[in-house]
């Protein structure tokens, strides 16, 4: 698919100085007890501090599942690539969100083929039209004439593992 080739995928990235300190204080408070680890709940308490919401039961689970069976919880270095993770994950659905805003001139909350084709003259003059409906195509997945974010975000991270 088109989209594979043309889209910035997310970076890697280590966490700076002032993220970290803050994702150990974090874990800091949220280590009541001096255990050493996060506990299931800790981390949900560290999530709501750190993202501003609850993570769901299968987010809660999904994490605690990846925890070395031998403790009982989320280790500090466990807790900080779990966060940089996330923090990635969300700072690439940021971008995406901007760009489908950018092609969204009308504030309509969704793309028209004529919005595509305006976006691509822009960024690819030289790309076929038939190759810009064909991406429109692609990216509509209900096939309404209309791309909404969550097509467009489908279409962007085509072909990618989750982050």
């Amino acid at each position: 698919m088109f989209y594979s080739e043309a889209v910035v995928r997310p970076r890697t990235r280590e966490a700076t100085p002032a993220e970290r300190k803050k994702w150990v204080e974090v874990f800091k408070t949220c280590d009541e007890d001096n255990k050493g680890y996060l506990s299931r709940e800790d981390f949900k308490v560290a999530v709501v501090m750190l993202f501003g919401y609850k993570p769901s039961k299968i987010e809660a689970d999904s994490v605690m599942s990846s925890v070395n069976p031998s403790t009982s919880g989320l280790s500090l270095e466990e807790f900080i690539n779990i966060v940089r993770k996330k923090k990635e994950a969300q700072l690439y659905r940021n971008e995406i969100r901007h760009i489908f805003t950018a092609f969204d001139v009308h504030y309509r909350g969704y793309l028209t083929l004529e919005d595509f084709k305006k976006a691509f003259r822009q960024v690819a003059p030289k790309l076929p039209e038939r190759t810009v409906v064909e991406v429109f195509r692609e990216a509509d997945r209900d096939s309404d004439g209309h791309v909404s974010f969550r097509d467009f975000e489908y279409a962007m991270n085509y072909g990618q593992s989750e982050p």
